[in-house]
């Protein structure tokens, strides 16, 4: 089954929180500060896998996680790194964020490992929090969470040729004789159901790849006859084969169906229809009026394209033409689609903006305080239920403004407020 497109969950592992720990020997009379680091949380990578050729495995899959980092022990024991998660995806595939649009890794080439998402980082242990003024402290640094995100998966097969051309004009033979494609041949419209790549080999060290896309028709650009998702597979080819059937065989114009595919390219991409392009004149066995072939060739030839006559299923012209493509895409680099965005740019652009202290009253009368900053100091802190906990958080808080925000809040003496879970009774 060929499977070009999936949405799939791709979430970093979080990191391991930091120990907030003391020495407990019994020939140290004041055990000092003894907690370790949490462990890094695994990142989450992709890999070209040149042996896969289809999303086909993400159909029922649709969520991959990465392990999280273990938490910090006593005695400095720093915890465990969480395992890394590789994901591996046909070469051509692009990642792309979900929610914006934006392309964030292209995959195209082959055995490349690239990072999307970086692990969390693990917390630190309470030994990193000892000053001259605070021997024990009782706190210890959260691990921070791994980043989650939804992306979109989407194959653009990598060829140096693509092929292209109405229905039945004969490309499913022309790729079966020139490679070992194997597509199915038949005298109906549609034959070829999904894009195949074939591989032309001339001689030791002379070899090419061509892309065999689904006939094209009119209207392709919108999706008639799924021709927009076929179109995005020859993207990045260094030039076209245009099959045309000169013998008019199926009852169409000739030069009126170069014209249409043609228009179909443009406007589904104007890089796509500047690429080099080699027009193929099949069928000449069937050809018995040669004025039209004269005709077809003088009218695509003013339009500055090389023009070619062959006859698939007898094999005639195809070799020279071969040889020729070989040396031309040797002098063709493969152009880059888009530029890549940084995935950091997009996480911010993601991230829920809160205000930095959101303060409510319940019908209780108590005041509740969270937003930006309270959620980021209980991120980044692991807060103990002890009494010095809280109150070094309260004094962190009030140094980051939360006392202004309340006054502005219109929070009197003697009011009830509740922060993190935590009580108290505010006095000013």
């Amino acid at each position: 089954m060929f499977i070009d497109e999936v949405v799939i969950t791709v979430k970093a592992g979080n990191g391991g929180d930091g120990s907030a720990a003391f020495r407990r020997e019994k020939s140290v009379q004041f055990g000092g500060p003894d907690g370790g680091d949490g462990g890094n949380g695994g990142s989450i990578f992709f890999y070209a896998d040149p042996n896969v050729n289809t999303l086909v495995d993400f159909k029922y899959k649709k969520i991959f996680k990465a392990q999280h980092g273990e938490n910090g022990q006593k005695k400095q024991m720093f915890g465990k790194a969480g395992e890394d998660l590789i994901i591996k995806v046909p070469v051509g595939t692009q990642v792309r964020d979900l929610q914006t649009g934006k392309l964030l890794l292209d995959m195209n080439e082959k055995n490349e490992t690239r990072m999307l998402l970086k692990g969390g980082r693990g917390g630190w242990g309470n030994v990193h929090f000892k000053t001259s003024t605070r021997k024990a402290p009782k706190i210890a640094e959260k691990g921070r969470e791994g980043a989650e995100l939804q992306v979109k998966l989407e194959l653009k097969l990598i060829a140096d040729v693509a092929l292209v051309g109405y229905p039945s004009v004969g490309k499913s033979s022309f790729i079966n004789r020139v490679s070992a494609a194997n597509s199915k041949v038949g005298s109906y419209h549609f034959t070829t159901l999904e894009p195949k790549l074939g591989v032309v080999r001339l001689e030791e060290g002379k070899s090419f790849v061509i892309a065999d896309i689904p006939g094209l028709i009119e209207g392709a650009h919108e999706g008639v006859g799924l021709g927009d998702k076929f179109l995005r597979h020859i993207e990045r080819c260094k030039m076209i084969y245009h099959l045309v059937d000169v013998a008019e065989i199926e009852g169409r114009d000739a030069i009126s169906d170069f014209e249409k595919i043609n228009e179909e390219l443009s406007k589904f991409s104007e890089k796509l229809a500047k690429k080099p392009q080699v027009v193929l004149a099949n069928k000449m066995d069937l050809l018995w009026d040669m004025e039209k072939y004269e005709t077809f060739k003088s009218y695509v030839e003013e339009k500055g394209y090389e023009v070619y006559p062959v006859s698939v299923l007898l094999n005639e012209g195809l070799k020279e033409i071969l040889y020729k493509t070989f040396d031309k895409i040797q002098k063709v680099e493969r152009e880059p689609l888009e530029e890549e965005t940084d995935i950091m740019e997009v996480l911010q652009e993601l991230k829920i903006q809160k205000d930095d202290f959101e303060i409510t009253q319940d019908e209780e009368g108590v005041y509740h305080i969270e937003g930006r900053i309270v959620d980021g100091v209980l991120a980044k802190y692991v807060i103990g239920m002890d009494d010095e906990s809280i109150v070094n958080f309260l004094h962190l808080m009030r140094s980051l403004g939360m006392e202004e925000a309340m006054q502005e809040a219109g929070i009197e003496d003697g009011d009830t407020v509740q922060i993190a879970n935590v009580e108290f009774e505010y006095v000013e």
